[in-house]
């Protein structure tokens, strides 16, 4: 844990000057941000102190959070993530944050080896972007460039054979097998030593300039390592082995910047999406322009085949639209006028007319891009332990091998001076450092193309461990629709019944009307001319047909106006069902009753049961529906319990609560209405984040599409990475341990000493690599 304390001036509303209430809320928002150990604020100097810890939150997660509660934030710091160009092994990423973090003005800073990205977070009055790119660059590496998405498409990586460390590794493959040859042939030693001498220079030379700058840094990496190792060799005349060494050192590092290039692009495909240009409508006629050029409020022509550039309202035509690289499903959605289309979706069979709401960079899928590319450079908790571990064990393994060589040296012992230079080529944990972070990009890559985006390590370690889970019932089990689902008649046809009810609602505008209607309209129901109209609050609405006094409205306009129930036994029965009843009366009679019911989701009972399946021990609904509505729906579900008719409020000291008994608990919403049960939970999920950028915003975990189909991948991705965790540094321990162990017994020569390196590094990477092919 890496806590820090950090003052962020603030502009606080005036209210909050005298209301302590409002003080004693907004402290406690931040408090339930996971991470944020102690908050202070003080109003009258405009500031807000915390303690947090930094491998879990970020200070902009803070000030986002500060904003949605209404704080102004003052501009003093500054975030950046910087994509970086020649990052080849995982120690140099620890050697490189270190770096950039002792500069002055500089709070926090963490380089991913994984995704090859440095976050940065600095005071702007202290410290500037040129002075950390160029710190970045006296420690050898570049920032790459960034290109927007949907500006331009993203740069398709280099083949291997273009990568500089694989031509240099060929080379150096040459001279070797060169070398090898001519020492077979019998040629002099002269010859043989110069090859394997150009072998050296060429596998060895990005090794040894990285080994020098290292030194300049006053640290080590396995580079700098590597280079002594290869020089006592070529001390100790072993030119062929100090040639080994460097060629498999080269090899090794080109093959894991290559398979973490792989993880590293596992969301190259949605930028991919992303379309340059898009036809717009002017007063010119159809134009084609780049995407940056289209303007919020432009008409976009979006023909069959073509790619959607930019979110946007359907406003005219109508075709089904392709939408799984946003929300993971594979069954096209039917698009016409009204309809949300998003940027990257691809358009089936008709042609569309779509007017733009967000510009590039602001859509939907840029908006997921950045965070996941966010979450991948975020570290995981069980990265703390691969760090710790390293911290200890390289500085020891190194002391001990200087140790030797030096006795060696002294004592003229050829043998053990050359036991210690093999301690040197396993002194970095190379495997350990790797074993987390491509095991969370990769998964984390493989759920964004899924509809499910994590927002970072943290929160999927979490998922992982869950074995309770809540659901907000309106919206998330259910579709939040009415539906209308009975209709009984007590005089004359359901139809005609129907008709009355829906010549009523015609001028209302509650949901239930919006349910006759829209049923009245599926029958094709002629509608009769309503002469009068009033809508009589909390009881249903009346009006005047054929010269009949009309009514629709629930029990209480019943009671008020004194008229019988005519069949309480059907009553009781639709109510136990959770369905919402509405009496049509004329003439003091009723006539009929109309039942509507919120639609259960086709996809919520059988993520129900598959969440059974992964081992979730408990399942609660938290409504504030009522009690008989909410029983209905978990018992069709299959849901353990039900708490119903609560507050906000109340859902929190809910989550409180379960979080208390069942310690790792998952809270399923909307993201807009639920964030402070979110917030409150272990792990807040959003349902419908493609919907709202509310919900990709407050949620650790956003199901893209609106149903609950993809939340058991997600959990058993998650609980697949852990898995995938633990056997990585399982596995990277007992090579450690192996290797240092047979070094000591004088088992291990150089060579054998890289491969068992390089290799070890090799299959972790691998390993966390099947999670790409991990399937929903």
């Amino acid at each position: 844990m890496e806590t820090r304390r950090l003052d962020i001036p603030v502009v606080l509303p005036d209210y909050y000057e005298d209301c302590e209430r409002c003080l004693e809320r907004l402290k406690n928002a931040l408090l339930e941000l996971d991470g944020v150990a102690d908050v202070d604020i003080d109003p009258q100097h405009s500031s807000i102190s915390l303690t947090f810890d930094t491998n879990i939150i970020s200070v902009d997660r803070i000030e986002e959070r500060a904003r949605q509660l209404g704080i102004e934030i003052a501009e003093k710091y500054a975030h950046e993530s910087l994509p970086l160009d020649g990052l080849d092994c995982p120690d140099c990423a620890i050697k490189l944050e270190k770096a950039v973090e002792r500069m002055g003005g500089v709070l926090w800073s963490s380089v991913n080896y994984a995704t090859s990205v440095l976050s940065v977070e600095y005071e702007q009055e202290t410290v500037d972007h040129q002075a950390i790119v160029g710190r970045i660059r006296d420690m050898g590496y570049d920032v790459a460039e960034v290109r927007p998405i949907g500006a331009a498409q993203a740069a398709a990586p280099k083949p291997a054979w273009l990568n500089r460390r694989a031509i240099t590794t060929a080379i150096s493959g040459t001279f070797l097998a060169a070398g090898l040859i001519a020492s077979v042939a019998g040629a002099g030693e002269v010859i043989t030593n110069l090859l394997y001498a150009v072998s050296i220079i060429s596998g060895g030379f990005y090794a040894a300039r990285a080994g020098i700058l290292s030194l300049r840094a006053f640290s080590m990496d396995t580079n700098l390592l590597i280079t002594i190792a290869v020089i006592g060799a070529i001390y100790l005349g072993e030119w062929v082995e100090g040639a080994a060494v460097i060629f498999l050192f080269s090899l090794g590092s080109a093959l894991e910047a290559y398979t973490v290039d792989r993880a590293r692009n596992s969301i190259r495909g949605l930028i991919e999406l992303s379309p340059t240009e898009a036809s717009v409508l002017r007063e010119s006629g159809e134009e084609r322009v780049k995407v940056e050029d289209v303007k919020v409020g432009e008409t976009v022509v979006i023909r069959p085949g073509e790619k959607v550039p930019l979110d946007g309202v359907v406003t005219s035509g109508s075709s089904s639209v392709d939408e799984s690289a946003i929300t993971g499903e594979s069954v096209p959605r039917e698009k016409s006028a009204g309809s949300v289309v998003y940027a990257g979706t691809i358009n089936q069979r008709g042609s569309l007319e779509v007017r733009v709401t967000r510009l590039v960079g602001d859509d939907t899928l840029s908006r997921i891009i950045h965070l996941v590319e966010e979450a991948q450079a975020q570290k995981a908790p069980s990265q703390q332990f691969s760090e710790r571990f390293g911290r200890i064990y390289t500085p020891l393994v190194v002391g001990l091998a200087f140790i030797l060589g030096s006795y060696a040296l002294i004592r003229g012992n050829s043998d053990l001076f050359r036991q210690s230079l093999v301690l040197l080529v396993v002194a970095c944990p190379c495997a350990l450092v790797i074993s987390t972070p491509v095991a969370i990009v990769a998964a984390i890559g493989n759920a964004a193309r899924n509809g499910v985006l994590v927002k970072g390590g943290a929160y999927l370690e979490n998922l992982s461990r869950v074995t309770a889970v809540a659901f907000d019932k309106t919206g998330t089990l259910t579709t939040g629709k009415l539906e209308v689902t009975d209709v009984i008649a007590y005089e004359g046809s359901d139809d005609e019944v129907l008709r009355i009810a829906a010549s009523i609602e015609t001028r209302s505008e509650h949901p239930l009307a919006e349910a006759v209607l829209r049923k009245a309209s599926e029958k094709h129901l002629e509608l009769l001319s309503l002469v009068y109209f009033e809508a009589i609050p909390g009881l249903g609405a009346r009006g005047i047909i054929d010269g009949k006094v009309c009514h629709i409205g629930n029990q209480r306009l019943l009671e008020q106006k004194e008229i019988a129930i005519p069949d309480a036994e059907v009553v009781s029965k639709l109510r136990t069902e959770g369905k919402t009843l509405m009496f049509v009366v004329c003439e003091d009679k009723v006539i009929g009753i109309i039942a509507a019911s919120d639609t259960v989701r086709e996809s919520s009972r059988e993520a129900i049961m598959s969440l059974r399946r992964f081992g979730i021990r408990k399942t609660i609904m938290l409504t504030g529906d009522n009690s008989t509505t909410a029983r209905a729906v978990a018992d069709r579900l299959g849901i353990d319990d039900v708490e119903a008719e609560l507050l906000p409020e109340d859902k929190v000291n809910r989550i409180r609560d379960l979080v208390a008994r069942h310690k790792h608990v998952a809270m399923i919403g909307d993201g807009i209405n639920d964030a402070p049960a979110l917030a409150a939970a272990s792990v807040g999920i959003a349902m419908g984040g493609a919907g709202t950028h509310a919900a990709l915003e407050t949620a650790d975990v956003a199901l893209m599409a609106d149903d609950l189909s993809m939340l058991p991948y997600g959990i058993k991705l998650s609980r697949a990475s852990l898995r995938t965790i633990k056997q990585n540094i399982a596995f990277s321990v007992l090579v450690v341990i192996t290797l240092v162990v047979m070094t000591l017994a004088g088992w291990l020569n150089l060579t054998a000493g890289i491969i068992g390196h390089e290799g070890s590094a090799l299959l972790v990477i691998a390993n966390g690599m099947r999670l790409l092919r991990l399937r929903a």
